[in-house]
């Protein structure tokens, strides 16, 4: 086992994305509403998969996407996300590993099949999701490794995966390992609607464990109730030492509770093609900075330049190398 220092940990769910190009028809056929997400079962992810065209499969999930995005910008980066040991399991080990992401959570031998993401994309464009969180809402704490939380830098928590209670309480174990290794605790709220199932907890969590906070816009309003922005930016500095804050086009807010609101502008971006995975590659970029020990306007700079070329294209991930991006744009 590698004893090297970590620039992330992430954990979430880990999610193979199988992307397909299909048409009306296939949509029709299995009564799907274009341009929807919705939640699925196992039987139906598998009906669904079988009769899907040829497809490209990649790891995915929020947190994972943004592990992927630290690695891409050349920092050391590690996941930590449950699979069932069958098919798509090894396709998402490798690939998250062909990234560059240190990943050895052990297989469910039993149980439900790996996650997936079924993305259905027609001739228009649209994008039809189908999720089937399977195996990876069955995280444990006894898969927190403790010597890969006290390597990291930062252990950063995907809000998504706080609704399962064995999940939420291997949380609340890396958080605790990270603190008392002297690291920080960074989590993204994932979701308002993730937000309103569990907005007590989180606050809790956001209050006495967290040390650097991603939210956009519509969450962190959500998260306090608040009636305005402004508003939850008030609240959110007085109960987290680092907030950082998207607003999409509108840039976003890096609230420090030790100094100025400092406020970043989007990066131009010419056709927006797909805006999954924007979040998530902004939190890489700011990270990465983080870790490097830039300014707090430069790392959020390195974000929105990320989320910028994922949205540039179809899919959660890179498809240019950001570390060779960054120089290109002479950020680095």
């Amino acid at each position: 086992m590698t004893s090297s220092k970590l620039d992330v940990l992430g954990i979430g769910n880990a999610i193979v994305d199988v992307l397909s190009r299909t048409d009306d028809s296939f949509l029709e056929r299995h009564q799907l509403a274009k341009g929807s997400m919705r939640l699925i079962d196992e039987q139906t992810a598998h009906t669904l998969y079988a009769d899907m065209g040829p497809g490209v499969e990649v790891s995915g999930g929020s947190a994972a996407n943004t592990i992927a995005g630290v690695a891409s910008f050349g920092g050391r980066a590690a996941f930590i996300g449950k699979v069932r040991n069958d098919q798509l399991g090894e396709v998402f080990g490798h690939d998250i590993r062909a990234h560059g992401v240190e990943y050895a959570t052990p297989q469910a031998t039993s149980g439900p099949a790996t996650a997936r993401c079924l993305i259905l994309v027609t001739p228009d464009g649209e994008r039809t999701m189908n999720t089937f969180l399977g195996a990876s809402v069955g995280l444990k704490p006894q898969d927190i490794e403790p010597e890969l939380v006290e390597r990291a830098a930062v252990t950063y928590l995907e809000g998504y995966l706080w609704d399962p209670e064995d999940a939420k309480r291997a949380f609340i174990k890396a958080a605790s390992l990270a603190r008392g290794a002297g690291n920080k605790v960074a989590l993204s709220l994932s979701d308002a609607f993730c937000v309103e199932r569990h907005r007590e907890s989180f606050l809790e969590l956001v209050r006495g464990q967290v040390d650097i906070l991603f939210a956009n816009e519509v969450e962190i309003m959500s998260l306090y109730q608040a009636r305005s922005f402004d508003e939850a930016l008030e609240a959110v500095r007085v109960d987290c030492p680092l907030a950082v804050l998207t607003r999409s086009e509108k840039g976003c807010v890096v609230a420090d509770r030790a100094s100025d609101l400092i406020a970043v502008p989007a990066h131009p971006v010419k056709q927006v093609e797909d805006t999954t995975g924007a979040g998530d590659l902004f939190a890489a970029g700011f990270l990465y900075g983080l870790t490097k020990g830039l300014a707090h306007a430069a790392s959020a700079s390195l974000g929105a330049m990320a989320a910028a070329e994922v949205i540039s294209h179809i899919g959660a991930r890179p498809e240019e190398n950001l570390a060779a991006r960054a120089k290109r744009l002479n950020m680095v």
